[in-house]
C-alpha cells in the first residue's frame, strides 16, 4: 500500500476558527483554485488547502489509488488538527473534481473525520478508464504543457477567459508546473475510481455543486451524488464549467458558508431568514419577488407564516434532501388537485435536480394511488411547464 505524502498551504483564517480542508482539481493547485473562495470565508473558517502528489513542485514516482490518496490527505489533515491543538480531530471538507473524488473516499473510509462536505464538479466515477490511461500516456510522452489547450477548453465556460485572464493564467501556469509523472499517476488513479455503488454508505451532510456548462463532470453526476448519499443537496451554477471555485467564487463561498457552518439554535428571525433563503433557492427569485410585490396588509401575515413554517421549519430540515421533498410535494399537490401550486412546484422540482423522466414517474405513481383523473390533469399542467422551459 502506498500512502502519498501530502503537502498543503494555509489559505485564510486562523486556528481559532473551524477547519475547512479544500482539495483541487487535477492539474491545478489549492492556491490557484481556492484562494478567491478562501478569501471570502476567512472570517468564518480556517481554510487549508492540500495539493496532489506532483502538484506542489515535487517529483513523484510511486503509483497510488484514489483510496490511498485519500489516506494521505487524512494523514495531512490529522497533522493540521494536531498543530491546531484540536481535541476534536474532525473537519469540514470541500473538493473540486479530483478533490471531490478524494472527498467521497474520505466520507466513505473515514466517516468520523468529516463533519460535512461540499463536492464540486466531480462524480462517483469520472470519465472512462481508457480515456484516463490515454491521457496518462500523452503526459508521460509530451509533458503537462501538452494538456494546456485541452484543459483551457474543458475548465472554463465560454467568455470566462476573456473576463478573468489573470485567473485563467494562474490556473494554466499551475498545470504547466505540475510534475508530468505525478499528473499521469493521478490519471491512472482516476481510471480505477468508481464508488457509485457505495454512495448510500455516506451519512454526513453533502452539498453537491454542479457547473451548468461542465463537460467533464456534467450536472447529472452531481445529482447522482446528491440523491445517492443519505443527506444530499444539489445546486447548479449557471454559466460555470469545471472549476467552480475559480469561476464563481462569490456564489461558491455563499453556498459553502451556509452548508458548512455549525448548527445553532435558530432564533425567530433566523428561522425566517433561512426560510426566505430556501424559498428563493427552490422557487426562484422571480417567483418570490412577485409574491412579495403582491403582498397586501390582508395577506402579509400569511406570507410570513409560510416563509417561517413551510420554508424555514420544514424545507430546511436535514432529514430529507430537496429532491425527495419535491417528489413528496408534487404527489400531495396532485392528490389535492392544486394545479396552480403544482405548476410552481414542477419548476421547483427541476431546480432541485429532478429530471423530466423522474417527474413523469412521480405522476405515474400518483395515477395509481391518487387517481387517473388527477394524474391526467397533472400531466397536462406539467407538460405546459416543461414546454415553457424548453424541455418538451
Amino acid at each position: 500500500m502506498t500512502i502519498p505524502r501530502i503537502t498543503g498551504v494555509e489559505l485564510a483564517g486562523g486556528p481559532d476558527l473551524p477547519l475547512l480542508l479544500v482539495g483541487p482539481s487535477l492539474g491545478t493547485s489549492a492556491t490557484a483554485l481556492w484562494s478567491a473562495v478562501a478569501e471570502r470565508l476567512g472570517d468564518a473558517f480556517h481554510v487549508v488547502g492540500w495539493n496532489p502528489p506532483g502538484h506542489d513542485g515535487a517529483r513523484v514516482r510511486d503509483p497510488f489509488t484514489m483510496a490511498e490518496l485519500a489516506r494521505g490527505v487524512l494523514a495531512f489533515a490529522r497533522g493540521v488538527t494536531a498543530a491546531r491543538g484540536d481535541a476534536d480531530r474532525s473537519f469540514s471538507y470541500a473538493g473540486d473534481s479530483l478533490g471531490g473524488a478524494v472527498g467521497l473516499h474520505l466520507l466513505l473510509d473515514a466517516p468520523e473525520a468529516v463533519r460535512t462536505a461540499a463536492l464540486l464538479c466531480t462524480g462517483a466515477r469520472i470519465g472512462t478508464p481508457d480515456a484516463w490511461r490515454e491521457r496518462a500516456a500523452t503526459v508521460r510522452a509530451s509533458g503537462t504543457p501538452s494538456m494546456i489547450e485541452g484543459s483551457a477548453k474543458r475548465w472554463f465556460a465560454p467568455g470566462f477567459p476573456e473576463r478573468e485572464p489573470s485567473t485563467v493564467a494562474a490556473l494554466l501556469h499551475a498545470l504547466q508546473d505540475t510534475d508530468a509523472e505525478g499528473y499521469a499517476l493521478a490519471c491512472e488513479a482516476l481510471a480505477d475510481f468508481d464508488v457509485r455503488d457505495r454512495l448510500d454508505g455516506i451519512t454526513a451532510p453533502v452539498l453537491a455543486i454542479a457547473g451548468a456548462e461542465d463537460v467533464p463532470t456534467p450536472p447529472e453526476l452531481l445529482a447522482e451524488i446528491a440523491s445517492g448519499v443519505r443527506l444530499g443537496r444539489y445546486e447548479v451554477l449557471e454559466g460555470v464549467a469545471h472549476l467552480a471555485p475559480a469561476e464563481a467564487p462569490d456564489r461558491v463561498a455563499e453556498l459553502l458558508r451556509a452548508h458548512l457552518r455549525a448548527p445553532e439554535a435558530p432564533t425567530p428571525d433566523g428561522v425566517r431568514d433561512a426560510g426566505m433563503a430556501v424559498r428563493r433557492q427552490v422557487l426562484g427569485d422571480a417567483h418570490v419577488d412577485r409574491a412579495i410585490a403582491a403582498t397586501t396588509d390582508f395577506t402579509a401575515d400569511f406570507q410570513e407564516f409560510i416563509t417561517r413554517y413551510a420554508w424555514g421549519s420544514v424545507w430546511t430540515r436535514p432529514g430529507l434532501d430537496r429532491r425527495s421533498r419535491s417528489m413528496i410535494t408534487l404527489t400531495a399537490l396532485i392528490a389535492r388537485g392544486h394545479h396552480e401550486e403544482l405548476a410552481m412546484h414542477v419548476r421547483a422540482a427541476l431546480r432541485n435536480g429532478l429530471t423530466v423522466g423522474e417527474i413523469e414517474e412521480v405522476v405515474l405513481q400518483s395515477a395509481i394511488y391518487c387517481g387517473v383523473p388527477d394524474a391526467n390533469s397533472a400531466f397536462r399542467v406539467a407538460q405546459g411547464v416543461l414546454a415553457e422551459e424548453g424541455l418538451a
